[in-house]
């Protein structure tokens, strides 16, 4: 079930505001009814039709895609920079993402045209696990790595407990590799769990989500999620478990 509003906004007909406006004015009716109340809620098989004409939804679509770094993760930019919708030039339908990476973050991104499905991935409550390769600057002991399993302190309170995987060192250099895996999807999470042990993050990547991994996939490349990869997310959203994987590091 989906808001009315959004419903029709994302038909194409009008913006979310002006689909409210709509509504209330009475020009808006759900299975031949007018309907003036902004928080109904309307299923797949209801019936909308906006001033006599009918609204047509549109078939959901997901897909997965290696988002590069220096993209944003948005349909648009006011400063006309890359977006990640530029990467699906031939898809008609009105797809974002679910979430977000970090302009200089690379890795896996969801896109789907599915509010319910965006919801359920991105709801704090659903805690839908996601796994980062990051290079550091500096080589972290065994007790500061413990530090983000247990949780860190940052401005906007502790973090949850995490799962971390050494990977490789470069001594030469001072730099490592890490694997850190996170339930919360805080904005700038990873890079400032490391920054708050004194290991700035020189280079990120989300190497997965859920279930979902960049097998496959070079950086700006794309494919469909097949149904039951759609269904195995669902069910771990809704389960809460972790998955207990980790993907192969690929040079970062």
């Amino acid at each position: 079930m989906e808001r009315l509003q959004k419903v029709i906004a994302h038909s194409g007909i009008a913006s979310r505001r002006k689909s409210e406006e709509l509504i209330v004015e009475g020009k808006v009716k759900v299975n031949g009814v007018i309907v003036k109340e902004l928080g109904t809620k309307v299923g797949p098989n209801d019936t909308v039709e906006v001033e006599g004409i009918k609204v047509e939804r549109e078939e959901k679509v997901y897909f997965l895609l290696y988002k590069p770094r220096g993209v944003i993760s948005a349909v648009r930019d006011d400063k006309d920079r890359k977006v990640v919708t530029d990467f699906f030039p031939h898809i008609q339908e009105r797809i974002y993402p679910v979430g977000r990476l970090d302009y200089d973050t690379s890795g896996l991104l969801v896109m789907t045209n599915d509010g319910e499905f965006s919801n359920l991935l991105t709801h704090p409550k659903y805690e839908i696990d996601k796994s980062y390769i990051a290079k550091i600057k500096g080589i972290p002991t065994r007790q500061e790595l413990t530090k983000l399993q247990r949780g860190i302190k940052l401005e906007d309170g502790m973090t949850a407990p995490a799962k971390v995987k050494f990977i490789s060192a470069d001594r030469s250099k001072i730099t490592c590799i890490v694997e850190l895996t996170i339930r919360e999807g805080r904005n700038r999470q990873v890079r400032r769990m490391f920054e708050a042990l004194g290991f700035p993050v020189m280079k990120l990547r989300r190497e997965r989500f859920g279930t979902l991994t960049l097998k496959g996939l070079n950086a700006g490349e794309a494919r469909e999620l097949t149904p039951h990869e759609v269904k195995q997310l669902r069910t771990l959203a809704q389960t809460g478990q972790f998955v207990t994987l980790y993907s192969k590091s690929k040079p970062i």
